[in-house]
């Protein structure tokens, strides 16, 4: 396969993957139960789809072979099942708008973490993106001012920095198998839900709703985005990440009639906005920096 052949491969596999991931919310919103009857029933049946495809690949996925790989694959299963948790709880206490356009600010939390925490450099174009996108979410804040909806707000804000905690750990550990940390993270979001539902006493309706989402949208959406990975750099990846954030409300908006708060608009074209030119920018430097590197004839 040609340089140029896997690029076009990673696209799609990256556009249809986002494509499918964008419906989450939305199948949320159909099930009509409890976040945490939803929580146990998509942890479980990602779980269950998950641990499916891992043991028919269980001869190429490389296993942790140390105590730190281990433990790392654990923290990171942990992340992302409260992550799924924080998720399925914010969609429930606001809108679908405010939850995607808050949780788009993740990656300028995953340049903030390593900045803090291990003093990892940051440009100046990654911290005004960070302000830029503190103000968008600001904004998403202001939409919820004396609603209900400020609990589901704050716990998207959660979920952007657990979900920011999550890459963080991943890019300092990146040879971690992938796919049995959906896995994991699956059997964890059950877990964190379970004692706080009652997932067999929904309508009939509902399981159907849940098991599409559970035992193929999610399994499916997180295999193609984790496979775009082969043939793009993530940071190209992490700019379809943000077809969700226009996508997920809209599909809400069409299907049920979900309003868009003006707020919530501004909010979401500020952080859109910003990761947009920082991550367009950052590509256009490392190209350069490439060229500058590779050898003249």
């Amino acid at each position: 396969m040609t340089a140029s052949t896997s690029r076009q491969h990673g696209i799609i596999l990256a556009t249809v993957g986002v494509l499918v991931l964008s419906f989450d919310a939305l199948l949320i919103r159909l099930a009509h139960a409890d976040g945490a009857d939803v929580g146990v029933w998509r942890g479980t049946l990602v779980m269950l789809s998950a641990g499916f495809i891992c043991f028919l690949r269980r001869r190429s996925i490389r296993w942790p072979d140390s105590r730190r790989l281990w433990l790392g694959a654990f923290a990171a299963s942990l992340l992302y099942g409260v992550s799924s948790v924080l998720f399925v709880l914010s969609i429930s206490h606001t809108q679908v708008a405010n939850t995607v356009v808050i949780l788009a600010s993740s990656p300028l939390f995953a340049a903030a973490i390593p900045w803090i925490l291990f003093r990892e450099s940051t440009s100046k174009r990654t911290l005004i993106s960070i302000l830029v996108a503190i103000a968008g979410v600001l904004c998403v804040f202001y939409s919820s001012l004396g609603q209900a909806g400020q609990l589901g707000d704050l716990l998207a804000l959660l979920l952007a920095f657990v979900m920011a905690s999550a890459l963080t750990l991943l890019r300092r550990m990146p040879e971690l198998p992938r796919l049995p940390l959906v896995a994991g993270s699956g059997l964890v979001t059950a877990l964190m839900c379970l004692p706080v539902s009652t997932p067999f006493a929904l309508e009939p309706s509902s399981y159907g709703w849940l098991a599409l989402m559970g035992l193929l949208q999610m399994p499916l959406a997180s295999l193609l985005i984790f496979s775009a990975t082969r043939h793009l750099p993530s940071a190209e990846v992490s700019l379809f990440l943000l077809i969700e954030t226009v996508l997920g409300p809209v599909w809400v908006w069409w299907i049920l009639g979900e309003s868009l708060p003006g707020p919530t608009l501004l909010g979401g074209a500020l952080i859109v906005g910003a990761i947009t030119i920082n991550a367009v920018l950052s590509l256009r430097q490392q190209r350069g920096v490439q060229k500058a590197a590779s050898p003249t004839v």
